[in-house]
């Protein structure tokens, strides 16, 4: 008796894991499915030269700690996939999803996320030096995460389809480093940079619209023209920013913020 009914148990678990394999298959029509065995046989193959990987189905898996770098991984799906750990830099990740992945610790130095879906993705002390952005970040986590020398400023030259900006809204980005990198006129509303570095940062245009940048360090920023209704500068250290042609209305804190060489406020 015992016996058959760890053999229905064991039957029901097989079933119930065909059935999200095939959910997750159907899911992403005409996208190969790769298992983790199946996704590092491919990486040895392609040996010294460039994994081609794009346009596949990765969603749900356990992918971390796994070498990826310089594949060619455009177009493909990472949807709740865990990558923690993970070695991506130089990656091509071009209009790829990441929706709900696990990032965390993972190396995307020199990466391109161009046009990526990240929304609701885990990218705690992950570093993106130097990585291409232009995507949808809402409601990531970045904490602690090195974001410096980013390019996340839109193509001015190429917009015949509308202006495609980077949005990091609802975000939480504490104690993150983003100094040295472009964030013009990305959509960071909303968002916690609390104790974040944005030394040299340039910030044109950028909307903060309700962010919390307390205790953040915006040394040289270029804030002009930048957002930043109901945005809370409690303790920030804004010395030698430029805030020229800013909007501050309902702005909290600054009395507390650090202002030496600030451009553009009026005393």
């Amino acid at each position: 008796m015992e016996s058959k009914r760890r053999s229905a148990v064991l039957a029901g678990a097989v079933l119930s894991f065909l059935l999200i394999a095939a959910a997750l298959a159907e899911e992403w029509p005409g996208y190969e499915r790769l298992t983790r065995e199946q996704t590092l046989g491919r990486l040895m193959e392609a040996g010294t030269g460039i994994p081609l990987l794009s346009g596949k189905n990765f969603s749900g898996l356990d992918l971390s700690g796994i070498d990826f770098r310089r594949a060619n991984l455009s177009a493909s799906v990472f949807n709740k996939a865990t990558l923690s750990g993970a070695k991506l830099d130089g990656c091509n990740l071009t209009v790829s999803f990441l929706e709900g992945a696990n990032l965390s610790e993972a190396s995307l130095t020199h990466a391109t996320l161009f046009s990526a879906q990240l929304a609701g993705a885990v990218l705690t002390g992950a570093d993106l030096t130097g990585a291409r952005l232009i995507g949808d970040l809402s409601r990531v986590d970045l904490s602690r995460a090195r974001l410096v020398q980013m390019n996340a400023a839109p193509d001015m030259k190429n917009q015949s389809m509308g202006l495609m900006r980077t949005n990091m809204v609802n975000a939480k980005v504490r104690s993150a480093d983003m100094s040295g990198s472009d964030f013009s006129r990305a959509d960071l509303s909303f968002s916690d940079f609390t104790d974040t570095r944005m030394i040299g940062t340039k910030l044109i245009r950028t909307n903060f619209s309700g962010a919390l940048l307390a205790g953040a360090d915006l040394t040289g920023a270029d804030l002009r023209d930048a957002i930043l209704i109901d945005a809370d500068l409690t303790n920030a250290n804004l010395s030698k920013s430029n805030l020229t042609g800013a909007q501050l209305r309902g702005v909290k804190g600054l009395s507390s913020a650090r202002r030496p060489d600030t451009l553009g406020l009026d005393e």
